[in-house]
């Protein structure tokens, strides 16, 4: 039991799975202590009050939205990082190492049914109606 859990952990798949929780979390520290200490800071020099003091209350009860403003910031500038510098590299690489053709140039209309049927077909797989191929089978 011990040596499948071994081999279980040692796999590359959790272990990189691993390595990029923990520097996913680092990275979102970072970023929070950039918006809390550096970035509503400067935001807020026009204005009178630090986000981070922003709050009002109700009957005794104390809401501090200027804590989630800062919060939400953080959020949104996670979101752009990741999205930046992680997402539209990896489509751009996608996209160049694609070999299958395109859907749209292998397919065409059922006349009957109106469903995506290949372009050599001979009869259509959804409502059995046929059809005259448009390219050689």
């Amino acid at each position: 039991m011990l040596k499948d859990f071994k081999a279980f952990v040692l796999r590359g798949n959790v272990v990189d799975l691993a390595i990029a929780v923990v520097i996913g979390a680092a990275f979102g520290a970072v970023v929070q202590a950039f918006v809390k200490d550096l970035l509503t800071p400067l935001v807020s020099i026009p204005g009178k009050a630090n986000f981070q003091s922003l709050k009002f209350t109700i009957r005794h009860s104390v809401f501090a939205y200027g804590d989630f403003l800062n919060v939400l910031i953080a959020f949104a500038t996670i979101a752009a990082a990741v999205f930046f510098l992680v997402v539209r590299p990896i489509n751009v690489l996608m996209e160049r190492r694609r070999t299958e053709p395109d859907v749209e140039s292998e397919t065409r209309e059922c006349p009957e049914c109106l469903s995506n049927i290949p372009r050599a077909a001979k009869r259509c797989a959804f409502c059995t109606a046929e059809v005259q191929p448009l390219t050689a089978a």
